[in-house]
C-alpha cells in the first residue's frame, strides 16, 4: 500500500449521527446519542475533534432523532465547518445517509465514522493517520479501520472481519473473526455513487468493493471503546478515568 499524498488525503468527513440510540437508553431518552457525554465530552465531539486535528476542513453530519438539539450543539463548533444533512423526514441508514450527503463530497475520498465508539491512540499511531498512510485510491474503494478483538471494551460480539496477508478483508466467514470494525473508514465517493436511492446499509457498498477486490482494512494499534449501551458507557468512563490517572502520575 502506498502513502496518500497531501493532495489526496481526505479533507472532508461524514459523521453518521442520525440513529435512534435505542440500545443505550435510558441515557439517550432526552438527548440524542451523539451528545451523550463520556468523561465530560460529547461522543460526536470526539469524532469531530479528531477530524479537525487530521486536517479535515468540512464535516457533514446527518441528523434525525432530536435533531434540533444536534443542530444547536453543532452550530456552536468552529472547526471543522459542519454541514447538516437533514434526515428528519426519513431515516436512511448508513449507506443512504452517505448517498444523500454525496453532493457535499466532491471527488476526493472522505473519512466516514459513526459516533458509537471512542478510539484511544497508541504512541505514534493516530487513527486517521493510520488510514491515510495505507490509503491507495488506485487499489481501494474503501479502507476500514479495524481493531483486534482483544483491544476492545464494551463489545461482546464475535468479530466482524477476517483479513488476508495483502490487506484485503471479508466479513466474518466462521463463528469468530479476529478484527472488529471501529466505525472509522476512508471511502471513495465513486463507490457511494453506486448505492441506490433511499435507505440502505454501507455493507451493500462494501460487498461491491469486495467483489472487485477493492475492500481493505488497516489495523489500529490502540484501543477501541464501544459505547453502544449503558454497560459500554460505564466501561468507557472507567477506562478514560484510568487513563487520566496514569497521565497525571506520569
Amino acid at each position: 500500500m502506498t502513502d496518500a499524498s497531501p493532495t489526496t488525503a481526505p479533507n472532508t468527513a461524514m459523521v453518521l449521527a442520525a440513529g435512534l440510540g435505542t440500545r443505550i437508553r435510558p441515557l439517550a431518552e432526552d438527548v440524542p446519542k451523539p451528545l451523550i457525554k463520556v468523561a465530560g465530552k460529547a461522543l460526536i465531539d470526539y469524532a469531530l475533534d479528531r477530524f479537525a486535528a487530521a486536517g479535515v476542513t468540512k464535516a457533514v453530519v446527518n441528523v434525525h432523532y432530536l435533531a434540533d438539539a444536534m443542530e444547536q450543539h453543532l452550530h456552536a463548533r468552529t472547526a471543522p465547518e459542519v454541514i447538516i444533512s437533514d434526515e428528519r423526514g426519513l431515516l436512511l441508514e448508513t449507506g443512504g445517509g452517505l448517498k444523500k450527503a454525496r453532493p457535499h463530497f466532491g471527488d476526493r475520498a472522505i473519512f466516514c465514522t459513526n459516533t458509537d465508539a471512542i478510539l484511544l491512540d497508541a504512541d505514534g499511531a493516530e487513527a486517521c493517520a493510520t488510514l491515510t498512510r495505507h490509503w491507495d485510491s488506485e487499489r481501494m474503494d474503501a479502507l476500514l479501520l479495524l481493531v483486534p478483538i482483544g483491544k476492545t471494551s464494551g463489545y461482546d460480539g464475535k468479530g466482524d472481519f477476517d483479513q488476508s496477508a495483502d490487506g484485503r478483508i471479508a466479513l466474518r466467514q466462521s463463528e469468530h473473526a479476529p478484527f472488529v470494525f471501529t466505525g472509522l473508514q476512508i471511502i471513495s465517493p465513486a463507490l457511494i455513487d453506486e448505492g441506490p436511492d433511499g435507505a440502505f446499509s454501507t455493507k451493500l457498498l462494501w460487498d461491491r468493493a469486495k467483489t472487485r477486490g477493492r475492500l481493505f482494512g488497516a489495523v489500529h494499534q490502540g484501543a477501541w471503546m464501544h459505547v453502544g449501551d449503558p454497560a459500554g458507557h460505564a466501561a468507557a468512563e472507567a477506562r478514560l478515568a484510568e487513563a487520566r490517572l496514569k497521565a497525571s502520575a506520569g
